[in-house]
């Protein structure tokens, strides 16, 4: 089992930056992939971005490119999305992942085994 907190959350203005935190309590923290993944109203989940347990791969969706990055701190067990230049298309509910089986790290959207509870990230135009 592995739990996930994420925190770091709220409302900006488009331009900004945001940080978000995953920590993560269970199983080997560098066992497996992490990754964010954001549901806005009325659309379907999308993937954001992922890390590899080691650290050594990371994906990242056309639409994040060259503005998020995500990093992973295995000594804290947490997992970080670093958001910048924000645009209001990002307002998501925000969720954090994890995956054993390989395929997260693709961009998969059901490749994932647990979740956090989400946190809302609003950006104001």
């Amino acid at each position: 089992q592995v739990q996930l907190v994420e925190s770091g959350g709220g409302l900006v203005q488009a331009g900004d930056s945001l940080r978000l935190s995953c920590a993560a309590s269970g199983r080997a923290f560098g066992s497996y992939t992490l990754g964010w993944l954001r549901q806005a109203p009325g659309k379907e989940r999308e993937f954001v971005i992922a890390v590899t347990g080691s650290g050594a791969r990371t994906n990242y969706a056309d639409s994040v490119k060259g503005r998020f990055t995500i990093s992973r701190d295995n000594a804290k067990n947490t997992v970080y999305l670093q958001m910048n230049s924000l645009k209001p298309e990002d307002t998501a509910v925000y969720y954090c992942a994890a995956d054993y089986s390989g395929r997260g790290i693709g961009g998969s959207t059901t490749a994932w085994q647990y979740w956090g509870q989400g946190t809302q990230v609003t950006v104001s135009s």
